[in-house]
C-alpha cells in the first residue's frame, strides 16, 4: 500500500532537518528532563506544590505551542474532554507521588522507577489481548523485575525512608500507565500540544488541592527553581521530544531514555553526595534495558516522559 499523506508529510520534514541537529533535540530534551528532580530538591516550596507550578507556568506557553502548530486547543470534542480530565487527574497523582518520591530517594532510582509506566503498559498489552510474551518480552520481565529488586534491596540497606521514595516512585510510573491508557482515543482527536495543555489544565488544579491539604509552602520565596523546572521539564524536555518522536523509532528513544538516569545519577552524586555501589550500577542497567525493550512497543505518541 502507499504512504498516507501525513507519513509522506512526516518523512519530507525530516529530510529538512540534518540528522545530527535531530539527534541533537532528542538528548537535549532528555537531558532537560533530567534535570527535573534537582529543581525539585531545590525548590522552597513542597514537592506536590513545585508539581503545581511547574504545570500552571506551562499553561499559556503549551497553548501557543499549540496555535503555533495549527491546532485549536479550545475546540475539543465533548466525548474526549471527560477521559481527558480523568488524565489530567492521574497526571497530576503521577507527578505528585513523583516528586514526594525525588526527597526521599537517590536521584538515579527515582528517574528510572518514574518510568517504569512503560513496563506497566507492556504488561497490561499482555492481559488484555490475552497473550503470553515473546521471548524479548520475557527477557525484559524478568530484568525489569531483577533489577528493581536489586535497586529496592540496596535503597532498604540505606534507610527505610529511601525505600518509600522508590516505592513512590514506582507509585507514579502505575499512575502514568494510567494517564496514558485514560488518553488513547484523545490522542486521535487532539493534536500532541492541545493533549499537554489540557492535561495541564486540568492537573495543576489537582495539585494545588493537594499541597494546600498537605500543608506544603505553596508560594515561592526563591522563584528560581520552579522556573528552571517548569523550562526544563514542560517547555523544552517536553517541547524537544514532541519535536524528535515523529523522526525516530521508538528502540532510539528508548535509548535516548537512559541518558535521563545517567544525568541523575551524575548530579546526584556531585551535588548530593548520592554513590553507586557496582549492585546498584547493574540494577540501573537491568532496569534500564527492560525499558527499552517496553518502550518498542509503545506508540511513538505515548513516548515522551515528564
Amino acid at each position: 500500500m502507499g504512504d498516507t499523506s501525513a507519513t509522506k508529510a512526516s518523512r519530507r520534514d525530516s529530510d529538512t532537518w540534518p540528522r545530527w541537529l535531530l539527534l541533537a533535540a532528542l538528548l537535549a530534551g532528555n537531558m532537560a528532563l533530567a534535570l527535573g528532580p534537582w529543581f525539585v530538591r531545590l525548590a522552597d516550596t513542597g514537592p506536590v506544590a513545585a508539581g503545581f507550578w511547574r504545570l500552571f507556568l506551562a499553561i499559556p506557553f503549551l497553548f501557543l505551542f499549540a496555535r503555533a502548530n495549527g491546532e485549536r486547543p479550545a475546540a475539543i470534542p465533548r466525548g474526549v474532554l471527560w477521559p481527558v480530565l480523568l488524565a489530567g487527574f492521574a497526571f497530576a497523582l503521577d507527578i505528585a507521588s513523583w516528586h514526594i518520591g525525588i526527597e526521599r530517594t537517590r536521584l538515579g532510582n527515582s528517574v528510572l522507577f518514574g518510568n517504569s509506566g512503560s513496563i506497566v503498559l507492556m504488561i497490561w498489552g499482555f492481559v488484555v489481548a490475552r497473550t503470553l510474551p515473546q521471548k524479548r518480552e520475557w527477557l525484559a520481565v524478568l530484568a525489569a523485575l531483577t533489577g528493581a529488586a536489586i535497586l529496592l534491596a540496596r535503597s532498604l540497606e540505606l534507610s527505610s525512608a529511601s525505600l518509600v521514595g522508590d516505592l513512590l516512585c514506582l507509585l507514579a510510573g502505575l499512575f502514568y500507565a494510567v494517564y496514558l491508557l485514560l488518553l488513547q482515543n484523545a490522542r486521535r482527536a487532539l493534536g500532541s500540544w492541545s493533549l499537554l495543555f489540557w492535561v495541564c489544565l486540568s492537573g495543576a488544579p489537582v495539585l494545588l488541592l493537594l499541597a494546600v491539604i498537605m500543608g506544603e509552602a505553596v508560594i515561592p520565596q526563591n522563584w528560581w527553581p520552579v522556573i528552571a523546572l517548569f523550562v526544563s521539564s514542560q517547555l523544552v524536555g517536553q517541547g524537544l521530544l514532541v519535536f524528535s518522536l515523529k523522526h525516530f523509532p521508538a528502540l532510539v528513544i528508548g535509548l535516548a531514555l537512559l541518558t535521563q538516569p545517567a544525568i541523575a545519577a551524575f548530579y546526584g552524586f556531585a551535588v548530593f553526595g548520592e554513590t553507586l555501589s557496582a549492585l546498584d550500577i547493574a540494577g540501573m542497567l537491568l532496569l534500564g534495558g527492560a525499558l527499552v525493550i517496553a518502550r518498542t512497543r509503545m506508540p511513538k505518541a505515548a513516548s515522551a516522559r515528564r
